[in-house]
């Protein structure tokens, strides 16, 4: 079994602040750096660390070779990440001292795919096989309408949230991954409670809360491991990635749930989004101490 991720590739630009900027104000940082970042990339370098085996699906422009590099340093096929003529996508993180972060993203590449390359991507996948899906590229209604016509399960980070995107989406997805306020969201635009939503798992993220997971009428819940964070940004993606790669391992979901709730709690305490997400040889050992 495989993971098809068709996902955003961001360089980051990461400043730390003392406080997020007022309207009209000019801010001094604290501390710059540039890193591999974009939800899609997170996620795969999530579900690659994780122990799956994933096949990424993006652009990137020339400024972005590097990018596409790391991905596959990671373990990742990068065959059908394709070279652009211009920028690729980055995003503009604000990071304070209680770790909390406020990110404004420009596209780039990652808003050009186009249907052959989705074609191209799903062509040799096999029906036992995850498509993953975040909002930060194009072109994913039509990804997900296609691999369920080969018979792919389809799991759907719905990030940035859009709920009109979001209830479009969900006909069409097996498992959609939302925070709890998105949950809301998203149920006051379908108009029916969250656990009604018409989608058969549903992982829903509540930070130091923990997450939830819904598969049918079984329910599942794992509560945070209490850590002192330095950066949140990509604590999601590697929670969500996590979570896919351990159930398309044949982890049950309780276990799926509490390893992911692991690596989140790792990756938090480091600054940066790709470059913190642990091995799940990492994960373990924070498991073995934390029993």
């Amino acid at each position: 079994m495989a993971v098809i991720n068709i996902g955003s590739i961001n360089i980051d630009y990461v400043h730390r602040v003392p406080h997020f900027p007022q309207a009209g104000e000019t801010l001094r940082n604290l501390s710059y750096a540039a890193g591999l970042g974009g939800k899609g990339a997170n996620q795969s370098i999530a579900l690659a660390l994780a122990g799956g085996q994933v096949a990424h699906v993006g652009r990137v422009g020339e400024d972005g070779l590097w990018a596409k590099a790391k991905l596959a340093d990671a373990g990742l096929n990068t065959d059908n990440v394709v070279t652009d003529e211009g920028a690729s996508g980055h995003a503009v993180i604000y990071v304070d001292d209680e770790g909390e972060n406020t990110i404004v993203i420009h596209g780039g590449a990652n808003e050009t795919l186009t249907s052959e390359q989705i074609t191209t991507a799903l062509e040799l996948a096999q029906p036992s096989d995850w498509l993953l899906l975040q909002n930060e590229t194009n072109m994913i209604l039509q990804a997900a309408q296609l691999a369920k016509s080969k018979g792919l399960k389809v799991a759907y980070a719905a990030a940035p949230f859009d709920a009109a995107i979001a209830a479009k989406m969900i006909p069409h997805v097996d498992l959609i991954a939302v925070n709890e306020i998105e949950a809301a969201q998203l149920a006051d635009t379908m108009n029916m409670p969250v656990n009604d939503l018409p989608v058969d798992k549903i992982l829903i993220t509540k930070g130091s809360k923990g997450a939830t997971f819904t598969d049918g009428d079984q329910s599942f819940g794992i509560e945070a491991f209490k850590v002192d964070p330095v950066d949140t940004t990509g604590a999601g993606d590697t929670f969500t990635g996590y979570f896919l790669a351990r159930l398309d391992l044949g982890d049950d979901p309780a276990t799926a749930l509490k390893i992911a709730s692991a690596a989140a709690a790792i990756q938090v305490t480091r600054p940066g989004a790709a470059d913190a997400i642990p091995h799940i040889s990492e994960v373990f050992e924070f498991l073995e101490r934390h029993k």
